[in-house]
C-alpha cells in the first residue's frame, strides 16, 4: 500500500480527508472503512471514493483502514492539521472468509437496526454458559435458563421475541429446525467459543436462509483462520458442581494454502434446581484451501446432551419456601439427544467486484427424551385391556421414550457484485430438504401383560422442502444518500403423515408462497452523524405443533409482519451513540388465547392485530483512558388489540370467553437494559461490572398482574488478567461472580387456569435462577 501527505505539519490534528483506491487499476472504492484506533470515530467513503473525518484534535493517532477483499492497512499520523491521504489499497493474495459472508450480512450502510459482537468478548462473560445467557446483554434481549445456572436448555428473546420466530443462519446455513422454528442450544454446546463474531439484526432484517426473521435475524460466523499454529487449553469450574473443558488447535497457514482446526468441550453442572443436572460434549473441525481467488472449507460440528428434565418449574406457592424444587423425581428423567453438522463450501472471487459462493450442507439429529407416567390409561397407547389372574388391568405405570430422527440438507449458492463506485448487488437461491421420524415407545410397564418390549404406540413423519430466491443492493445516490432495495420469494412444501401421540390421524398437506420485499434509504450527514430508515414485509408458516394440535378442519393461517424502522447515529471520538424507532405491525399473529382442542390440548389462534412499537438506545462512552462504559434500553409498548381470553370449566367440559380488548402480548417487557462498565488498571487486567435489568412480563396474554414476573435488576462481576511468558503465547486467569447481589427472581413460567365447583384454579411452573454463584477459569495458549 502507498499513502501520499498532501499537506504539511502544523500544530495539530483537526481534520482528516481522503481517497481510497484499488492500487492496481486506480478505481476509487466506495464504502472503504476508516477509523481512529482507540476511539469511536469511524467512517466509510462517499460515491466518489472520498472520506473526512472533522474536529479530531489529537496530536497523534493510528488510522486503520479496510475494504473487503483488500489487505488493511494502519497509518500514524502525528502534529498535523487538515491532512489529506491517499490511500492505495492492494487485493488480498489469500481469499479471506470476509467476502463469503458478505451477501448474507449488513454492512455499516446497509439501512437496519444491528449490532456485531465479537466471540471474544461474549466469551469474557463466562466459560462453559450458554450462548443465549451470553448474548443477554445485547439490545432488548431477555435470557432464560430452565435449570437456573446458565447450562442445559436455554433460550432467549429478542423484543419479546422468542427462538422460533428468529432466524439464525451459522455460516450462512440455516439452524432454526423446520418444522418447530426453534433452535435447542443445549444440542451445541459451548459453540461460543467457535464463534469468531456474531451479527444481530433486530426487526426483519436482510434477507437469510431459513426461517422467516419475526422479530430479529443472528447470524453467527466461525473462527476465521489464524496463519500461525497454536494450541489452547480452557478450565473452568464453579457453583453447582459447573465445570467446562475446551481444547483447541490451529495448523496455521501449511505452505500457505491449507489449514486445519478443532475443537474438543465438555460442560457438566448439577444446575441450581434439584436434579437439573447437564451432560454436555461438543466438538468442532475445520479444514480449508485458502487460494488466490479460492476457498474450500469442510467443517463439521455437533454435539451430545443429556439433561434432567427441569421443564416443569416450580409452583408459584412454593418459590419463597422451596425455590430448587423439581417436580420430577424419577432418576431417569431425562432428555438425551445427539445432533451433527456436515458443511462444505466454495467460494471463488473472480474479480475485485465479483464473487461467488456456494454451500452444500448436511444435519442429522437423533435422540428422545424419557418420562416416567403413573395410572396411565392403556386405550391411550392404543392398548386394550387384559386379564391378570381375576383382575381386569385397564391402566398402568410405565416408562415411555418420545423419540426424534431427523436430516435437514441443502444446497445454497450466492452471487455478490460490488461496482466499487456506487452499485453492490447480492443475489442467490437456496433449496432445503427435511425429514423427521416422530415415534413413541413404552420400554416398561408395571403391569404389562402380553404387551410386547417396546411397544410402539406412535409413529408419524414430518417431510419440508423450503425454495428460496433473493435479489437486494445498495445504490449511492450521491455523495450522501445511499438506497436499499431486498426482494425475497420463498414456497414451502409441507406434510405429516401417521399417528399422534394422541392415536389422531395427522396426515395432511400444505404450501405456502411468501414474497417478503424491502426498502430503505441511509444518510451519512458527514463523519459524525448518520441515519436511516426501512420498511420490510414479511410472512412466515405456522409450525408443526400449529397444525399438529389444531382440530380437524379448522383452519390455521400464515402470519404477516410490516415492519417500519429508523435510526440515527453519532459517531465521536469518545462518545457512540445509536437510537432507533421500530413499530412492527402484525397481521394473523399465532398466540395462546386458552382455546383447547377436542382432546383438551392448547392451541394457538390467529389473532387479526397486534404490534410492538418502541425506541432503543445503545451508547459506548470512553469515560476515561482506562474506564469505558455501554449500555443499552429498549422501551416498548406491545400491544394485542380485541384480545378474547378462553377458560376451562371442569363443570361443564366447556370453555367460558371473555372479551379483555387491548391487552400485552405475554414475555414483552416494556422497559429492558443491559450495561457495562469497564475498568483497565494495568494493561493486562480487566475489571468489568455488567448490570441487566428487565421489566415486568405477563405470562398469558390477559395483562393480569397476578400472572405476571416481576422486574429483576442482576449485576456480575468479571476479572480477567493475562501473562505472556515465553513458555506460553498467553495464558489468561478469570473469575466471575454471577448475580452479585444475590437476587431472586424468575424469567420464566407458564400458567394454566380453570373454573371447578364455580372457583377459579390456577396451576403454574415458574423458573426461578441461582442466586449468587460463581466461577474460576483459566486458559493456557501456546
Amino acid at each position: 500500500m502507498t499513502m501520499v501527505l498532501l499537506t504539511q505539519a502544523q500544530q495539530s490534528i483537526s481534520t482528516i480527508s481522503g481517497r481510497i483506491s484499488d492500487a492496481q487499476s486506480g478505481t476509487t472504492l466506495v464504502g472503504a472503512h476508516v477509523r481512529i484506533e482507540g476511539t469511536y470515530l469511524a467512517t466509510t467513503t462517499n460515491a466518489e471514493g472520498y472520506f473526512m473525518m472533522k474536529n479530531v484534535h489529537m496530536d497523534s493517532l493510528t488510522l486503520i483502514v479496510s475494504f473487503v477483499g483488500y489487505k488493511s492497512h494502519r497509518e500514524h499520523v502525528t502534529r498535523n492539521n487538515n491532512q489529506f491521504f491517499e490511500f492505495k489499497l492492494n487485493v488480498n493474495a489469500i481469499t479471506t472468509e470476509e467476502i463469503v459472508i458478505t451477501a448474507s450480512r449488513a454492512d455499516e450502510m446497509t439501512p437496519s437496526t444491528q449490532q456485531t459482537v465479537s466471540g471474544a468478548k461474549l466469551r469474557e462473560y463466562g466459560s462453559g454458559k450458554d450462548l443465549p445467557v451470553l448474548l443477554e446483554l445485547t439490545p432488548s434481549v431477555v435470557s432464560n435458563s430452565d435449570a437456573g445456572a446458565g447450562i442445559g436448555y436455554t433460550d432467549f428473546r429478542i423484543r419479546g421475541t422468542d427462538i422460533s420466530r428468529i432466524n439464525v443462519v451459522i455460516n450462512g446455513v440455516p439452524l432454526n429446525d423446520p418444522e418447530s422454528h426453534s433452535i435447542f442450544w443445549v444440542n451445541m454446546p459451548d459453540l461460543v467459543s467457535s464463534v469468531d463474531n456474531i451479527q444481530i439484526q433486530r426487526g426483519i432484517g436482510t434477507s437469510s436462509n431459513g426461517a422467516a426473521a419475526f422479530g430479529a435475524s443472528v447470524n453467527i460466523q466461525t473462527t476465521k483462520f489464524e496463519p500461525d499454529p497454536y494450541a489452547e487449553i480452557s478450565s473452568s469450574a464453579g457453583s453447582f458442581n459447573s465445570f467446562s473443558n475446551t481444547v483447541k488447535f490451529g495448523t496455521g497457514l501449511v505452505h500457505g494454502r491449507w489449514y486445519a482446526d478443532g475443537r474438543l468441550s465438555q460442560v457438566s453442572s448439577d444446575g441450581y434446581i434439584d436434579r437439573a443436572f447437564s451432560n454436555l460434549k461438543s466438538y468442532f473441525f475445520n479444514a480449508g484451501y485458502y487460494g488466490d481467488k479460492t476457498i474450500v472449507r469442510f467443517t463439521m460440528m455437533g454435539g451430545n446432551e443429556k439433561t434432567y428434565q427441569a421443564w416443569g418449574g416450580v409452583p408459584k406457592d412454593s418459590l419463597e419456601t422451596n425455590r430448587t424444587y423439581n417436580p420430577y423425581s424419577y432418576e431417569n428423567e431425562t432428555d438425551n439427544y445427539a445432533q451433527s453438522h456436515f458443511h462444505l463450501n466454495m467460494m471463488h472471487q473472480h474479480n475485485a467486484k465479483l464473487t461467488f459462493n456456494a454451500t452444500a450442507f448436511l444435519i442429522t439429529g437423533a435422540g428422545y427424551y424419557e418420562q416416567y407416567k403413573e395410572n396411565k390409561k392403556l386405550s391411550d397407547y392404543g392398548l386394550n385391556p387384559f386379564s391378570i389372574g381375576v383382575d381386569t388391568i385397564k391402566r398402568s405405570d410405565l416408562i415411555q421414550h418420545k423419540n426424534l430422527d431427523n436430516t435437514f440438507y441443502g444446497l445454497n449458492a450466492s452471487m455478490h457484485f460490488n461496482s466499487l463506485k456506487k452499485t453492490k448487488i447480492s443475489s442467490g437461491i437456496a433449496w432445503n430438504n427435511y425429514t423427521n421420524d416422530h415415534f413413541g415407545e413404552i420400554i416398561w410397564m408395571q403391569y404389562a401383560g402380553d404387551v410386547p418390549a417396546n411397544h410402539q404406540w406412535y409413529f408419524n413423519t414430518g417431510h419440508k422442502q423450503d425454495y428460496s430466491a433473493y435479489v437486494k443492493g445498495t445504490y449511492l445516490l450521491s455523495k450522501k444518500v445511499s438506497l436499499f432495495g431486498d426482494v425475497l420469494y420463498r414456497h414451502i412444501d409441507y406434510e405429516m403423515n401417521g399417528l399422534h401421540d394422541n392415536l389422531r390421524d395427522l396426515t395432511q398437506n400444505h404450501s405456502f408462497d411468501f414474497f417478503n420485499p424491502k426498502a430503505g434509504v441511509f444518510i451519512s450527514l458527514n463523519s459524525n452523524n448518520e441515519c436511516y430508515a426501512s420498511f420490510a414485509m414479511a410472512g412466515r408458516e405456522p409450525t408443526r405443533s400449529d397444525f399438529s394440535e389444531a382440530d380437524p378442519g379448522e383452519e390455521i393461517r400464515q402470519e404477516l409482519l410490516y415492519d417500519y424502522e429508523a435510526g440515527y447515529n453519532l459517531k465521536m471520538k469518545k462518545l457512540r451513540l445509536n437510537v432507533n424507532v421500530f413499530y412492527m405491525d402484525y397481521k394473523d399473529q399465532l398466540i395462546l388465547t386458552g382455546k383447547i382442542n377436542n382432546v383438551g390440548k392448547s392451541v394457538m389462534t390467529n389473532v387479526p392485530e397486534s404490534y410492538r412499537a418502541g425506541v432503543e438506545g445503545v451508547v459506548l462512552w470512553k469515560i476515561a483512558k482506562k474506564i469505558e462504559f455501554e449500555g443499552n434500553i429498549s422501551l416498548s409498548q406491545n400491544r394485542i388489540k380485541n384480545f378474547t381470553e378462553y377458560v376451562d370449566d371442569w363443570d361443564t367440559g366447556t370453555q367460558v370467553s371473555k372479551d379483555l380488548g387491548e391487552t400485552d402480548i405475554s414475555f414483552s417487557p416494556s422497559v429492558v437494559s443491559g450495561a457495562e462498565l469497564r475498568y483497565t488498571p494495568l494493561e493486562n487486567l480487566n475489571l468489568s461490572l455488567t448490570s441487566k435489568y428487565v421489566g415486568r412480563q405477563y405470562i398469558d396474554n390477559t395483562s393480569s398482574f397476578e400472572r405476571s414476573l416481576n422486574p429483576w435488576y442482576v449485576n456480575n462481576f468479571n476479572v480477567s488478567y493475562r501473562i505472556h511468558n515465553f513458555l506460553w503465547d498467553e495464558i489468561e486467569l478469570r473469575f466471575s461472580v454471577i448475580n452479585l447481589f444475590d437476587v431472586q427472581y424468575e424469567s420464566n413460567a407458564w400458567v394454566y387456569r380453570y373454573y371447578y365447583g364455580g372457583q377459579e384454579f390456577v396451576t403454574d411452573g415458574y423458573f426461578p435462577q441461582a442466586g449468587r454463584h460463581f466461577m474460576v477459569g483459566i486458559k493456557l495458549r501456546f
